[in-house]
Formats: structure tokens, sequence, C-alpha cells
């Protein structure tokens, strides 16, 4: 439709432009639908996942106001529910993340009454950060695989996602931030960052000899202080915890 003047002055008429999503089918994205078979199967990394959904259109689930539903250990929690209708999904550890799907029976496997809004998967991401959600849950109640709030991060910004722990081990930048960040406090001997069991990392703080527990305790403070102030530490790693130990 081409432009054309309206009578007495009024605005012209504008073509609306064509939805990128005309010709979706529902069906997936086959790099991604791959990406999420190969790491079901220990064949590749989450790197690979975080890759394709880079370049993937997903779907957000949306539900009127009210509907909540509970898959297995992941809950819609009613008062998770933005303006739009989008919901969120309850973490194991409490944190809230925005469900995305790799197609539409995926979809309405989880939820019938859900109405599937396709979408990027960079504008997924946007979309958790703005609801201040810290992950994407990509098919929860199937074979659900978690992307991290620093890989959520990345994609809303259109960058690369460069994970804090490769093969067990943490990445020297981030083992570095963390060590520097509290290395110099007198109450301690060393600091040391690994990969965590119940958190993505574990800094190790080994306490010089004779502290009392106020100190032990004001220690710990100052160096969750410390580490909520690292950049690196805010935009790499999704969680971390603190193990103290005595000087060997």
């Amino acid at each position: 439709m081409s432009d054309t003047g309206g009578a007495n002055g009024a605005e012209p008429f504008k073509e609306i432009p064509e939805s990128v999503f005309s010709d979706d089918d529902g069906s997936a994205d086959a790099r991604l639908a791959q990406a999420l078979i190969r790491y079901s199967h220990g064949k590749t990394t989450l790197g690979e996942v975080v890759d394709a959904l880079a370049y993937a259109r997903v779907l957000i689930p949306v539900l009127s106001s009210g509907e909540r539903r509970v898959m297995g250990e992941h809950g819609v929690e009613k008062d998770e529910v933005a303006s739009t209708g989008v919901v969120a999904v309850q973490m194991p550890d409490g944190r809230a993340a925005l469900p995305v799907f790799t197609d539409v029976d995926a979809v309405k496997a989880w939820n019938d009454k859900a109405r599937p809004i396709p979408a990027e998967g960079p504008r997924a991401a946007l979309a958790a950060i703005a609801e201040s959600w810290a992950s994407l849950v990509i098919n929860p109640g199937m074979e659900t695989v978690v992307i991290p709030r620093p890989a959520v991060w990345a994609l809303g910004q259109g960058l690369d996602w460069r994970p804090a722990v490769v093969d067990g081990q943490v990445a020297e930048d981030v083992r570095d931030a963390v060590t520097s960040a509290v290395s110099t406090d007198s109450a301690l001997t060393s600091v040391e960052a690994v990969a965590g069991s119940g958190a993505e990392i574990t800094v190790v703080l080994r306490l010089a000899p004779g502290l009392t527990q106020p100190e032990v305790d004001d220690l710990v403070a100052r160096v969750q202080r410390e580490l909520a102030h690292s950049d690196v530490v805010a935009q790499r790693v999704d969680s971390l915890e603190l193990k103290l130990a005595t000087a060997s």
C-alpha cells in the first residue's frame, strides 16, 4: 500500500510493515533444536545453546490474570505475573526466570491456556531483564535448560557470553577479579575461587589465626561488599558462595 494524502489535510496512510513472523508455522528453530539435543546428550556445552538462541525464534507464553500452573520443580507464581501477562517461573533457588519454548506443542504441553508470543532470543532476554527476572528457562516441564543471568545479559546486549566456569575451572579473569577484590584483607591468609556445587563459584576464605566470631562476621560482610562492587563478578558470575577455612 503506498502513502496517500487524506482529505482536509489529514495525515497520509502509512503502510503497515509485515511481521517477521508472518510465515511462522510454530515449529522449533532447527539450529536451536539441534543444540538442545546435543546438550541433553552431553555432546556440547551450554555455550552452543546460547549461541543458537541469539539467532532463534522462541515462544513466550502469555497467561490471563490469575492463571497458575505448577510443572515439576518449576512453578508459575501468581505474584510474578507482569502487566503484559508474561509469567515468571520460579527456580529451585527461589529466583524468578522467564520461560521460553521452542515450539507451539511445547507451550501447550506446559499450559494449554497459554498464548504463545514469538520473539527473537535477544528480545526474550530483554523481556526478562525488564522484569528483573534472573534467567531464561527453555521448555520448562520437559528437558529443561536454564540460561543463567550473565548469559541473558549478554544475549540482551548482543554480546558473546563467556562462562565463568569452563570444564570445571574458573576462568582466569574471573578468578583474578575475585581474589584481588578481597585478598588484601588482613583477616585472611589466602583466597581461592573454585567451581562450586551449590553455587556456580565457591570462594574459599582462609582465616588468619585467632579471629573471634564477631571479627569473622565482620570479615564476611566486608568480603560480600567487595565482591558486590566487582564489575567482573556482576557481569560474569551467576551465583557464588563463601566457604570459611582455617589457614593450613
